[in-house]
């Protein structure tokens, strides 16, 4: 397998995971009891409220934001920040349990890319640096 870059690794799994989460909730869109129960205004037997939908858009904010960071950021900061994100994150996965066969199949797989992550941000190197950008300049 080609060698990459920590911070492209990253930023790949994290998109990696959010594709899955999406789809995922795409996914329950086309079952009538999922769409039924949303328009009672409760989810699983709990209300669904204008706080509980700012918490659900902050919490699916971390791996949105980490898609980028992981980019963005040193090594030195990236680590930590990535570490926390993953935790973060796992706890919002794991906070309902899954309710089908589909569900655990992305939750399964959704947890395999964090601890890919974690492992990535645990191993990586402090010696491993980006390549230096070419000056355009120069030539």
């Amino acid at each position: 397998m080609r060698q990459l870059d920590p911070h492209i690794l990253l930023s790949a799994l994290w998109l990696f995971i959010l594709l899955n989460i999406i789809f995922r909730d795409i996914h329950q869109f086309v079952l009538a009891s999922h769409i039924e129960m949303l328009m009672t205004g409760y989810y699983n037997g709990i209300e669904i409220t204008e706080g509980l939908m700012l918490l659900g858009g902050f919490l699916v904010q971390v791996p949105i934001a980490m898609v980028l960071f992981s980019l963005l950021l040193k090594r030195r900061i990236c680590r930590p920040v990535t570490v926390l994100a993953a935790i973060v994150t796992t706890g919002t996965l794991l906070s309902s349990s899954p309710t089908d066969m589909d569900d655990t199949f992305h939750l399964i797989i959704e947890i395999a890319a964090l601890m890919a992550i974690l492992w990535t941000a645990w191993r990586w190197p402090e010696h491993k640096h980006t390549a230096p950008q070419s000056d355009a300049s120069s030539s």
